[in-house]
């Protein structure tokens, strides 16, 4: 692969990792977890109904796989059999979205909160921002067993989330609140310590997919601007990276972990997305190398 725009024809892109050599990614409208290898080989691996989203595995090599519309954890077996591993139903108020797998196969998941396309339908853009904004949201905690907790809550739209190579704090993009939120992760997978990591509301960038780097940067998707920027703590930009589309989300892959992939299309709504295979994956080579989880 090469930079630029290293793959067409996606229905919507999301939730890349970058796993056993090649880049994996869900596509919403295309009901599939897809696979695309360094010599453009694209493997559609598994199909699932519910709309795939956030990606991880477990220690032994299983892979968990959220299933948004119907607010669940698949996980692929050995043998290629797709089970639930947890109902989110309870916690989550709308669809849920991304993940992170943390090394002992606790994973933690985002959700809407609320279906922000009705907000957008009935008071524009301008809704989910102002009034009648969003609906707070629960972050679920999944233990390697499938019990599901609840790991923090009135989180404003919770979507992309990294762990630190130690594991101990958690990052998550509050994409609603413009802001990366940051928790203090206990040996059991408790969340202590919340606190804003970067507030990105002053530059208006509203946080979706992020990816962490190896001096502890964070790579942020843009969801209203066609940019990657990367954020430290404390909410400066030291760097930014412009494709051809919104970016909704980002991985760190390659050999050296230094290629930057950005999940972009024209629009993240579902009534535009599913018209058209517009969604493209597109990359760029960074000077820091990934770091942490996923």
């Amino acid at each position: 692969m090469g930079s630029g725009i290293v793959r067409e024809g996606l229905w919507f892109g999301e939730c890349p990792r970058w796993h056993d050599g090649r880049l994996w990614y869900s596509d919403f409208y295309d009901h599939a977890v897809h696979a695309l290898a360094p010599d453009g080989t694209d493997e559609r691996v598994l199909e699932v109904a519910g709309q795939p989203s956030g990606l991880g595995w477990l220690p032994d090599g299983r892979m968990l796989i959220v299933s948004m519309t119907d607010r669940r954890v698949l996980r692929r077996e050995h043998d290629g059999a797709v089970v639930t591993h947890a109902d989110l139903a309870d916690l989550a108020g709308f669809h849920c979205n991304d993940m992170v797998v943390d090394a002992a196969g606790r994973a933690y998941v985002g959700n809407f909160g609320f279906d922000y396309e009705a907000v957008v339908r009935e008071h524009g853009a301008e809704g989910l921002f102002g009034d009648p904004g969003p609906t707070p949201a629960t972050l679920a905690r999944v233990d390697p067993d499938g019990s599901v907790t609840a790991a923090a809550d009135q989180l404003l739209f919770p979507n992309g989330a990294v762990l630190t190579p130690d594991g101990t704090t958690l990052i998550i993009a509050e994409t609603m609140a413009m802001r990366l939120t940051a928790f203090d992760v206990a040996p059991d997978g408790t969340l202590a310590g919340r606190r804003v990591w970067a507030d990105l509301g002053e530059r208006f960038i509203a946080p979706d997919g992020i990816c962490l780097d190896a001096e502890g940067a964070v790579w942020v998707a843009n969801a209203i601007a066609p940019t990657l920027v990367r954020v430290v703590e404390g909410g400066g930009v030291a760097d930014e990276v412009t494709f051809s589309q919104l970016c909704f989300a980002c991985m760190l892959g390659g050999n050296d972990g230094r290629d930057l992939y950005a999940m972009t299309a024209p629009s993240s709504l579902a009534h535009d997305a599913a018209r058209a295979p517009l969604g493209r994956i597109e990359m760029a080579t960074v000077a820091v190398g990934h770091a942490g989880r996923p």
